[in-house]
């Protein structure tokens, strides 16, 4: 368990992200070896995976709210926001797998490579 709101803990993704592409710019000592690529497209891989879950469970949360009645909109277009809300979501979850697809697909090629002196 964590004490970090979903919101929290969405926001330190992103900010792990962000620190990776910094981290894979140019050349360091931990970043050399096509070994590395290989475990950092396979947790990409993992990452992505588990998007889907997590954006239906945000749509959970949205429709639960809409049955309970508790969701409003400040542009008196709840109908129109809530379907560009969950149309996006669902979108969103579909890049996910055809994202975690493409990097397995990369990670499997990537099995077979290795650093040459």
């Amino acid at each position: 368990m964590t004490d970090k709101t979903p919101a929290q803990l969405a926001e330190a993704a992103g900010d792990a992200v962000r620190a990776l592409n910094h981290a894979t710019l140019g050349t360091q000592a931990d970043w050399e070896y096509p070994g590395d690529v290989y475990s950092v497209v396979g947790n990409l891989s993992y990452m992505a995976g588990m998007l889907p879950q997590a954006l239906d469970q945000v749509a959970q949360l949205l429709k639960r709210l809409e049955a309970e009645g508790h969701l409003k909109s400040d542009r008196d277009t709840l109908a129109a926001d809530l379907e560009a809300a969950y149309a996006g979501l669902t979108i969103a979850a579909g890049a996910a797998s055809t994202l975690r697809g493409a990097l397995d697909r990369a990670h499997n090629g990537l099995g077979a490579v290795a650093y040459k002196d």
